[in-house]
């Protein structure tokens, strides 16, 4: 596993995923960072951020104009993988209010073939906690399904009980991240964090930051152990919390 941690695959080829169970559900974990419900052929995405660059450059912070671009073609090539009939993303989809206006032709058209035949539904975020009518789909401010529940941020307070009270909690909001040194290496990765009660997912977007999976926002999320997910070229790769590092 470490030489393919540390090398990756050298075509880029994604594998099925790694499933896991989440309050009796059985998902799979995208390699890309989606989770896929196939019970329900529901495919959850976080943190795009869209429009990110845009956002800075207003604010005179030139950035590459094409995050919203990247971030697309990687939604609509795990989209092709697991071919949902649903998708939903929990919150901060555009980095500010103004985001979707400022979307591209181009970006458009690519989210439009991304949801044709599929209903859509828009979590409401922190940084996008208004509907965007253009983009059609449901907007709501959480979901709940059978025995998960899909928000933004994760519910806030210590979980109980083996995290009982948070239960099928599906969130985004952190950016988890997990650092590892593999054969001498320092590797960084987007993961999944998750005890098996609750998860939070990585964020999709191509300038979206990450929290350390060691930091006590998100540790406190977590009854006893939990594990990072690793997402990476083929396939994710699961680290126990505690042989994650945290950052200096």
């Amino acid at each position: 596993m470490a030489l393919e941690m540390a090398e990756g695959d050298a075509d880029g080829r994604a594998g099925a995923g790694e499933g896991i169970e989440l309050a009796g559900a059985w998902l799979t974990l995208d390699p890309a960072g989606g989770l896929y419900w196939p019970a329900e052929r529901l495919l959850v995405v976080a943190d795009l951020h869209l429009e990110k660059g845009s956002a800075f450059a207003r604010r005179g912070v030139p950035l590459p104009p094409y995050d919203s671009r990247a971030t697309l073609a990687l939604l609509a090539r795990i989209v092709e993988r697991t071919k949902p009939r649903t998708i939903v993303a929990l919150g901060d989809s555009f980095h500010d209010g103004g985001g979707a206006a400022r979307l591209g032709a181009a970006e458009r058209q690519s989210l439009a073939e991304i949801a044709r035949g599929r209903e859509m539904v828009w979590i409401a975020g922190n940084h996008d906690p208004d509907p965007a009518p253009e983009l059609g789909g449901v907007h709501l401010p959480e979901l709940a399904i059978g025995p998960l529940r899909l928000r933004h941020e994760p519910a806030q307070g210590a979980p109980t009980q083996g995290a009982g009270a948070v239960r099928g909690e599906i969130a985004g909001h952190f950016h988890p991240v997990a650092r590892l040194v593999v054969r001498g290496r320092g590797l960084r990765r987007r993961c999944f964090a998750t005890d098996g009660a609750r998860l939070v997912m990585p964020a999709l977007g191509a300038y979206a930051g990450g929290l350390n999976i060691r930091d006590a926002a998100l540790a406190r999320l977590f009854a006893g152990a939990y594990a990072a997910h690793l997402v990476g070229a083929a396939r994710t790769y699961r680290i126990a919390h505690h042989a994650c590092l945290p950052d200096r």
